[in-house]
């Protein structure tokens, strides 16, 4: 199995880091063989998308449309292309997803999918027919659980763009709220089983 792990934190080693390492340990508990790619999104070049629709224009039956931008999406694509399943993490800012992230999510939209026919004619579909899977880890310094309804649209983004770009379905999330107060290793339990139910037929 390959899984491409999406990091889309500013800092390294903390919560996100952490909890995405854990999952990938429940990953490979289910199959020491998997094939796992982490992605920090903070290490790469990754350039704002410029709307020019050259990947949504580009022939659909290519697994993975022409992107004008010569950064480290050239390499990222097809990893993401060949995955069996991803982790994508990312602390909540404002509400949503890290500026990382976000560039990340854009870049990723028509270059793995085309026009497609549902919901409505033109919205994008997955270029690939392979059924895959994804988990999704986001995090809050302050915010319990109990309040993740108001501060959370991170993980109903990152769930559109994997099923309609990935072709991906979520098959779990988790939302490590309050970490400042209750500390990571409160939710290291449940990043370890998310991994697991990703790898597990």
């Amino acid at each position: 199995m390959w899984i491409v792990a999406i990091n889309g934190s500013y800092r390294k080693g903390r919560t996100i880091d952490t909890l995405v390492d854990r999952a990938i340990e429940g990953v490979r508990s289910v199959d020491p063989e998997a094939k796992v790619e982490k992605i920090t999104l903070i290490d790469r070049k990754i350039e704002y998308c410029r709307n020019c629709m050259v990947c949504r224009n580009d022939d659909p039956a290519k697994p993975i449309a022409d992107c004008v931008i010569d950064d480290d999406m050239k390499e990222i694509y097809p990893l993401l292309e060949r995955a069996d399943g991803y982790i994508v993490a990312t602390p909540v800012n404002m509400g949503h997803v890290t500026a990382l992230l976000k560039t990340f999510l854009e870049r990723v939209c028509w270059v793995l999918a085309r026009p497609g026919r549902r919901p409505l004619p033109g919205c994008p579909v997955s270029r690939s027919a392979r059924k895959k899977r994804m988990i999704v880890i986001v995090s809050s310094g302050l915010i319990p659980p109990l309040l993740r309804r108001f501060c959370d649209n991170a993980t109903a983004l990152i769930k559109d763009v994997g099923r309609c770009s990935l072709g991906a379905r979520t098959v779990g999330s988790l939302y490590a709220g309050g970490v400042e107060k209750r500390g990571v290793e409160y939710y290291s339990g449940r990043a370890f089983r998310l991994g697991r139910r990703l790898t597990e037929k």
